[in-house]
């Protein structure tokens, strides 16, 4: 029997399937660096975290138009549907499209259309939480902030911080993060994968963050641990991501029963389902073999949503009517 799902941690430009990455390419004249569906698994097979960004942004520079963010958004939600998915919190890096000369309204407009539309014909419920890439000057930050709160009434939520952690430092993103805060977006940076337990800690500290992507290597410092869980922060786990980038050497040989079993609260998801091959069921099936059973990701996901009080009520509601021990 399937079983609903909320999915917490997905960037839309990772989730573009093969197809719709050739045609997009080619609609918008640029080159991709693979020409078949099966060069482009060779090119997303990853030496390390450096090379995945290297390929990440050699692939999305193909979109360049709100129409090709829209697509994206749509198609995703009703791949994520059909995989139980009844919310998405969506993620996106503008910085990087903006460095290309992508418009940021053309970027913002077209995510959050898709994400209406995502809705109206899948029945997913999406949020937005753009990421601010730590590549990027603090100017730039700060702009990203700001359309973010420019478009909160069409669904964006909180903010986000991706990229390569192990040469920029989270608490360098103080600034910005104060002020999304203060207008009312939280804060769900990447922490902990590519960098330290010490990552998290800034995350915490300094940028007062609501959940954790990632932040499994939490489990290097015990304190760290104990704090995640006493203070019941949500970490957004990726299993196969992690295999896939060589955070963890296998999957057998994953954190997650470690942070499991010191009672942190885990929800689970795909990161960059095309770029990694994986999707939203095997994911989950991944993490039930590592001891995290479907109904407690739901439920800590559940605890981690930004979305309004309404649909967190509704999301509620669909977790207790379902008959998960019969699943």
């Amino acid at each position: 029997m399937a079983y609903p799902k909320i999915e917490l941690h997905v960037h839309l430009e990772g989730a573009v399937r093969p197809d719709t990455l050739f045609d997009l390419a080619r609609r918008n004249g640029l080159p991709l660096p693979a020409h078949s569906a099966e060069e482009l698994a060779q090119l997303y097979r990853f030496r390390d975290f450096a090379h995945f960004i290297e390929i990440w942004i050699m692939t999305t520079n193909v979109l360049r138009h709100a129409d090709d963010f829209r697509r994206i958004t749509v198609d995703y939600a009703e791949e994520a549907a059909a995989h139980g998915a009844v919310y998405v919190e969506a993620i996106f890096s503008p910085i990087e499209r903006t460095w290309r000369g992508v418009d940021w309204d053309a970027l913002y407009t077209g995510y959050c259309d898709g994400a209406q539309e995502a809705r109206e014909l899948h029945g997913v419920e999406m949020r937005l939480t753009p990421d601010i890439t730590r590549s990027a000057p603090l100017e730039d930050a700060e702009l990203s902030v700001g359309y973010a709160l420019r478009y909160a009434d069409r669904g964006v939520v909180g903010i986000g911080l991706g990229g390569e952690e192990a040469l920029y430092p989270t608490a360098s993103f103080e600034r910005p993060f104060a002020v999304a805060r203060e207008a009312g977006l939280p804060a769900v940076p990447h922490a902990g994968e590519a960098a330290g337990p010490e990552s998290v800690r800034a995350a915490l500290d300094v940028l007062h963050a609501h959940r954790i992507r990632h932040g499994i290597r939490a489990v290097e410092d015990q304190a760290l641990l104990t704090e995640l869980a006493e203070r019941r922060v949500v970490l957004d786990v990726c299993p196969v991501s992690n295999v896939r980038t060589g955070i963890v050497p296998t999957l057998e040989r994953h954190p997650l029963p470690q942070l499991v079993a010191a009672g942190v609260p885990c929800s689970i998801s795909t990161d960059d389902p095309a770029m990694f091959d994986t999707d939203l069921t095997r994911e989950l099936e991944a993490a039930r073999t590592l001891g995290l059973s479907p109904q407690a990701a739901y439920e800590a996901a559940l605890a981690g949503v930004l979305c309004d009080a309404a649909t967190r009520a509704r999301l509620g509601e669909i977790g207790r009517a379902f008959d998960w021990a019969g699943a």
